[in-house]
């Protein structure tokens, strides 16, 4: 059974998802674009989460997840990038991740796994880094709403429509709801 697993990896793809969409509404040159009051950058932002996934989830079970090999500071120094970049290092650090969290099953979340010397239980360490990917994924919409500006398009229900969009949903349950009743008389 992957119930849990399931809901997880759910979560971490709807943060992957958000942090796109924010990415796809900024210019090329906003990527680099530091906010005044030492900031990080989107590619700063970028270039931690994937820094981090990349280190936690690389041979999850087996290392510690915190590399050797990872250089953290410099995931927050300036750098000017292309979006290809960016992308490139966003997926490369989603990659170990998603693939880690394929084979789990409910039943693996009791065992434990091993950031930065801690043992863990990997349910404790899945919640810790889903935790940590969605503060740095809301810190790069707020960032990209930001140099968007007023061609920004709403990630979420748009500002005035919460009860248009609560009708809608209503309805579609209504809908869903009586579809099912007769589907259940057959």
């Amino acid at each position: 059974m992957r119930d849990i697993v399931t809901s997880i990896e759910e979560e971490y793809l709807r943060y992957k998802a958000l942090g796109e969409k924010a990415l796809a509404q900024v210019t090329d040159a906003d990527l680099s674009k530091e906010p005044p009051g030492n900031g990080n950058s989107l590619a700063a932002l970028v270039w931690h989460i994937a820094g981090n996934l990349e280190s936690r989830f690389t041979d999850f079970r087996t290392a510690d997840g915190e590399k050797a090999s990872r250089d953290r500071d410099s995931e927050f120094v300036s750098r000017t990038v292309t979006r290809a970049e960016v992308l490139e290092k966003w997926n490369r650090g989603w990659t170990p991740l998603l693939a880690e969290m394929k084979p789990l099953t409910d039943a693996d979340l009791s065992a434990t796994v091993i950031i930065r010397t801690q043992p863990l239980r990997i349910d404790q360490a899945l919640h810790r880094s889903l935790a940590h990917a969605a503060y740095h994924v809301g810190q790069m919409v707020y960032l990209a709403k930001l140099w968007a500006g007023h061609q920004w398009e709403s990630l979420s229900i748009p500002i005035g429509q919460s009860a248009a969009f609560n009708a809608e949903l209503a309805a579609s349950k209504a809908a869903y709801s009586a579809t099912a009743y007769l589907d259940d008389r057959k």
